[in-house]
C-alpha cells in the first residue's frame, strides 16, 4: 500500500499507511553527514523514549510501534485537532475539553516530561478522550521554568488561533491543570510573560 504524505515540516515527513503514522527525519544536506545522522538517530531515539514513558504513565499519547535508526512508527490517533475544531464545539464542550487539556499536561509536567510545542495543532480529541501528539521537541525536565514555558505556548496558541474566547478557554484549561506543582508553574508563567513582553 502506498504511503500517504500526511504533513512535512522542517524536520520530518509524515507519512500515514492505515493506522500508523511514520515519522522520517530528512537529511539535512547543511550539515556534515556523520553529524547529521547522528543528530536524527538522537531525535528520533529521544522522542519514542518520551512516548513510552508518557504511555507508561497512563498519559493519552500515540502507542509507539517500531523504532528505526531515523524512522518512528506510532499508532494513528484519529479524532478532531483542535486547532481546527476547537472553535466550532459549543461553549460548553469547549470548556470540558480544554480542562481535559489541562489534566494531560499535568500529568506530563508530574512526571517532568515538557512538549516543547504545545499548541491546538497537537491536540486531538478522540470520542471523549484528548490526546498529545508530537514530540517532536520534547525533553525531560524538573524546571519549574520549562513547565512555565509549556504554558506560555499554550496560551499563546489560544490568543493565535481561538481569539475569540481565548481568555475563557485559558482558565479552563488551568481549572484542569491541577497537580503538586501547579501553583509555582502558573506564578513563574507571569515572569515569562513579562520577559516576553520585554523583548518586543
Amino acid at each position: 500500500m502506498e504511503l500517504k504524505v500526511i504533513a512535512q515540516g522542517a524536520e520530518a515527513v509524515i507519512f500515514l499507511n492505515n493506522k500508523e503514522i511514520n515519522k522520517s527525519r530528512t537529511e539535512k544536506s547543511y550539515r556534515h553527514p556523520l553529524l547529521d545522522e547522528k543528530i536524527r538517530r538522537t531525535r528520533t531515539k529521544s522522542e519514542a523514549k518520551i512516548l513510552q514513558k508518557a504511555h507508561e504513565f497512563g498519559i493519552n499519547v500515540p502507542k509507539v510501534i517500531k523504532v528505526d535508526k531515523f524512522d518512528l512508527k506510532i499508532e494513528f490517533i484519529e479524532g478532531d485537532r483542535l486547532s481546527e475544531k476547537l472553535n466550532d464545539y459549543k461553549e460548553e464542550k469547549q470548556t470540558l475539553v480544554m480542562k481535559k487539556v489541562g489534566k494531560q499536561v499535568a500529568k506530563l509536567h508530574k512526571k517532568d516530561i515538557i512538549h516543547g510545542d504545545l499548541t491546538t495543532s497537537n491536540m486531538i480529541l478522540r470520542e471523549k478522550e484528548v490526546f498529545i501528539i508530537d514530540f517532536g521537541l520534547g525533553f525531560f525536565s524538573s524546571k519549574i521554568e520549562d513547565k512555565a514555558v509549556d504554558l506560555h505556548l499554550i496560551k499563546q496558541a489560544l490568543e493565535a488561533k481561538h481569539y475569540q474566547n481565548h481568555e475563557k478557554l485559558f482558565n479552563n484549561f488551568l481549572k484542569g491543570y491541577i497537580w503538586d506543582d501547579s501553583k509555582k508553574v502558573i506564578e513563574r508563567l507571569k515572569v515569562v510573560e513579562k520577559r516576553g513582553r520585554y523583548k518586543h
